[in-house]
């Protein structure tokens, strides 16, 4: 058949790569002709992944294809008047290809037209020299970028102005549909579009009423500006890919955006416009300032009103949005139907209840205090009536308030704020947190509310929700209260946070003094507690004596002396310090009284009152007395501590294990989990296990495997672990901790080196099939060639061990390392190839001859004997009396004396056949000595030579 040459090949990876990432491609048959592509002035190929497939088209004429669209329909002009044979697409089109033809197009070239199904999809471009086509199945084409957008919907845009005295209509014809934003800004009319192109004004020159027309293109937009008097009304209408802008004429007035607070209570504005696109920021050329327009698709939709806050303000709007700010980090997400803008630190907006109804003056209700986050001490003041009485009435004024906002979004929430002041200052914090949330629910808006926020803030810490209570005072309606510094600072210090329990007690140390006095107690031991934990005893002394003028409940005095006894203890004044910790620890409050008893453990033990044993069992009741926070976990720590101090490894991996999964979200967690890990660690990387029994040791492994460290440490972890029993021949148990490794943790290099591991270990438990699996399921690239020689290696045995000689001589090639050299000696000895045999067993000794002072080693036994079999079966007394002169002398000492003299025996040399030698050859098996030699690397691969750390 005629035509151009071409062929079909795997794309070129570097193409692949900027088309789809890391694809991995997979040819497609192969054409009828195939052919090299290197001179051929245009070639075809194709490519294939799960995602799309490619067509390129290369060499000299080919390079210069081009592509374009039409409907449903792909053309690809190629300069050649023959048509190429595409004869396989159209037998065997891709997946979202119609069909396939090729036609002559003018000027004698031909177009090759390829046609879509519906809803499949296609890109081009071109790289290395070639033009690709990538061809997407129905659903599977990604979101094109604003480029190819522009470039698929119109490189130009033609721009018509019809116009009157009195108004002008501008119409942009887009191929596609695309965003608007059009807003009037001064003397200046802009129309802005969410797609980069040209605009061809050359229809626009008669502008009626407004004067010049400029535009401007970024990466992902065109902007358009329009002199025009102040006064004229503008307007816009969208249909698809037509926007039409009038500008003067009768005014219209624009609807469908609406702007409003975030329901979620956050200091944000959200707009609510169909069809919002981008944010597009722009420069006003005349006015030097910035400001964003916000693109929506047709129909149009525009702002009527305006909205000015201190950070920003919305202009009126034809179409889109259009916002005007001073400051630079203000942010505008469009996504949907919503356009959201915020800042870092929230915008600065009035109060949701600004926008409420007054409400009827209560004299007797609880009154706002000086700041959100601030409790009065006499919000909690029952009256002449009593608590009972005061709680009802407030409760009553509560629910008619809540019923009248029923029906009306700005029905007051003074009752329902009072009831939650009350229900805060005298302790009742989970109904006030009910109280609260019921108000949230009915005016999600109300979430911004200060002392919203500030009184559920309270109140949550109150019945130790610290995290939720985190979130209430980190909003930005608190972000400049000093109350809510405080509760920060006595969260911070409930959670370990010393530094940042310091400085936030810091900020608010101005309001302290107007809390009731429980809570200037607490604040003042934990800000004393945060002090002594960053070393700063004097600051803690006077804290402490401020916590103790306050005359708290006793239950917050015995906390302060909890403190008080730490900062004896570090002050070096540990008699005193015991005292105050046994005398606390006699209270009957468990929350107060546990800490006080693990101190005076501490001290005692340390004093040596208390033997570790005593000790542990101690802070084993102990850790049962209270459960559930910090004090929990200091036990823990402090009693694993104490069982690893006495080898009792595994009763200390239980306890912290056990902490660690019920406890994860308490402060300290953090740290039992690194002492598990350090303890894990230690066990099996640094060499305390070592004085386990192996199997011992094992068990306690995968008792606790989930600590394993992932990276370098752990795959070190396992092979420690696995040349222990591999020295004791416990090698399924070693295979299977390595198989592990590799099928779950590793990729890469380090999977190829365990399972190079995993293989040896395969095969000196004689599984060759299981070794091949292991090597032929790890293969990459780029390894270090000392560690593929030894993967050839061990292939190679293990094909042996088959009895496929042939082929394991085929994966060694011209391998000439030792280990190479070795398993290729034991392949020619099976083939019964003595000649060649033997010279490779006297190689392996070397030089050994020159150190008659020591004695052979066995391996070094069975090479000679080898040797000696070799040369005598192979007809070869030359090679048998250099041997002899040279081995003679350590025949004496040799373990086989007796064998090597007669593998030496120049008597025998052509005489004896193999089955002479058959019971000597058995005698001088290499495979064990190949096995002792993989044991003793992996001994020094492993550190396993060093001594080994007693069990305690």
């Amino acid at each position: 058949m005629s035509g151009t040459p071409h062929s079909k090949r795997i794309l070129k990876s570097t193409v692949a790569a900027a088309a789809a990432g890391a694809v991995v491609f997979a040819p497609l048959a192969p054409l009828a002709q195939e052919a090299g592509r290197s001179r051929d002035p245009l070639s075809i190929s194709i490519g294939q992944s799960s995602e799309f497939t490619r067509v390129e088209f290369g060499g000299v004429i080919g390079a210069r294809s081009q592509v374009r669209r039409e409907g449903d329909k792909v053309i690809v002009r190629l300069g050649v008047s023959a048509a190429p044979d595409v004869s396989r697409l159209r037998v065997d089109p891709p997946e979202g290809v119609k069909a396939v033809e090729t036609r002559l197009a003018r000027g004698g070239t031909t177009d090759l037209v390829i046609t879509l199904a519906e809803g499949a999809d296609a890109r081009s471009g071109a790289a290395d020299g070639a033009v690709w086509l990538n061809l997407y199945a129905p659903g599977k084409a990604p979101e094109p970028t604003s480029e190819e957008r522009a470039a698929a919907i119109n490189s130009v845009v033609p721009v018509r102005a019809v116009s009157t005295p009195d108004k002008t209509v501008l119409t942009f014809q887009w191929g596609a549909p695309v965003g608007a934003a059009v807003f009037r800004r001064g003397e200046a009319v802009w129309v802005v579009f969410d797609t980069a192109a040209k605009m061809d004004l050359t229809g626009a020159k008669a502008l009626g009423p407004a004067k010049d027309a400029r535009w401007a293109a970024g990466p992902d937009y065109t902007a358009v500006r329009i002199a025009a008097p102040d006064g004229l009304p503008v307007a816009a209408e969208g249909q698809g890919g037509t926007w039409t802008v009038t500008i003067g004429g009768p005014p219209a007035g624009a609807s469908g955006v609406e702007i409003d607070r975030s329901d979620d209570g956050s200091a944000t504005l959200v707009a609510r416009m169909a069809g919002a696109t981008k944010t597009v920021w722009l420069t006003d050329p005349l006015v030097g300032d910035r400001f964003a327009a916000v693109t929506a698709l047709a129909p149009g939709k525009g702002f009527s009103g305006t909205r000015s806050t201190v950070d920003l303000s919305l202009i009126p709007t034809a179409q889109g949005l259009a916002v005007e700010t001073t400051t630079d980090d203000l942010k505008i997400e469009a996504a949907g139907d919503l356009v959201t803008l915020s800042r870092p630190q929230g915008l600065t907006l009035s109060p949701p209840s600004a926008t409420l109804e007054a409400a009827a003056h209560e004299d007797d209700a609880p009154k706002p205090a000086a700041y959100p986050a601030l409790i009065l001490e006499e919000w909690a003041t029952a009256g002449e009536d009593g608590f009972s009485q005061r709680y009802r009435r407030l409760q009553d004024a509560a629910a008619q308030e809540t019923i009248a906002g029923t029906d009306n979004p700005r029905a007051p929430i003074a009752a329902r704020m009072a009831l939650a002041r009350f229900l805060v200052g005298s302790g009742l914090n989970y109904e006030a947190i009910g109280v609260i949330n019921a108000l949230v629910a009915k005016a999600p808006n109300m979430q911004g509310e200060p002392e919203v926020r500030g009184l559920r803030g309270a109140a949550r810490v109150g019945v130790g929700r610290l995290e939720e209570a985190q979130a209430d005072f980190a909003g930005s309606a608190l972000s400049n209260d000093p109350a809510a510094k405080v509760w920060q600072g006595y969260i911070a210090a409930e959670q370990g946070d010393w530094e940042g329990a310091r400085r936030a007690f810091a900020a608010g140390a101005s309001v302290i003094d107007d809390f009731p006095k429980e809570w200037r107690a607490r604040f003042g031991a934990a800000h004393a507690l945060a002090a002594i934990q960053t070393n700063d005893l004097p600051a803690a002394r006077q804290l402490l004596a401020y916590v103790f003028s306050q005359n708290a409940s006793a239950a917050d005095q015995l906390t302060a002396r909890v403190v008080q006894a730490r900062l004896f203890e570090l002050s070096g004044d540990k008699d005193r310090a015991l005292a105050v910790y046994k005398a606390v620890a006699r209270a009957p409050l468990d929350g107060i009284a546990t800490p006080a008893k693990l101190g005076a453990i501490g001290l005692e033990l340390d004093k040596g009152v208390l033997t570790p044993d005593q000790a542990a069992q101690q802070l084993e009741q102990l850790k049962w007395r209270w459960r559930g926070d910090a004090t929990e976990l200091a036990v823990i720590r402090k009693l694993a501590n104490l069982y690893l101090q006495q080898g009792r490894y595994r009763e200390a991996l239980d306890a912290l294990r056990g902490a660690g999964k019920r406890m994860s979200g308490v402060p300290g967690a953090a740290e039992i989990y690194a002492d598990q890990s350090n303890a894990f660690r230690a066990l099996f990387l640094e060499g305390a296990a070592d004085g386990l029994q192996p199997v011992q040791a094992l068990a306690l492994f995968y008792d606790f495997r989930e600590l394993t460290p992932i990276g370098a440490d752990g795959d070190e972890m396992v092979r420690r672990l696995s040349r222990r029993l591999i020295d004791v021949d416990l090698l399924d148990q070693a295979a299977e901790l390595l198989k592990h490794q590799v099928d779950e943790r590793l990729d890469g290099v380090a999977k190829a080196q365990v399972a190079t591991d995993l293989a040896t270990v395969y095969l000196m438990d004689r599984q060759p099939e299981k070794a091949l699996q292991a090597i032929w399921g790890s293969r990459t690239t780029l390894l270090p060639n000392a560690i593929n020689s030894e993967r050839r290696a061990l292939e190679a045995r293990a094909l042996m061990d088959l009895g496929r000689y042939d082929h394991a001589l085929e994966v060694l090639d011209r391998d000439q390392s030792a280990p190479a050299r070795e398993v290729r000696g034991d392949i020619l000895w099976k083939q019964q190839k003595w000649a060649e045999a033997a010279p490779l067993y006297e190689a392996r000794l070397g030089d050994r001859y020159k150190q008659a002072e020591a004695p052979l080693t066995p391996s070094e036994e069975s090479w000679l004997i080898r040797a000696g079999v070799g040369y005598s079966l192979s007809g070869n007394p030359a090679a048998l009396d250099r041997l002899r002169g040279q081995y003679s002398p350590f025949i004496p000492r040799a373990r086989s004396a007796n064998a090597i003299r007669v593998a030496l025996d120049d008597n025998l040399a052509g005489l004896a056949g193999a089955n002479d030698f058959a019971a000597l050859s058995a005698n001088a098996d290499t495979f064990v000595g190949w096995v002792n030699a993989a044991k003793q690397d992996f001994r020094k691969e492993t550190g396993g030579n060093r001594p080994a750390t007693p069990a305690r």
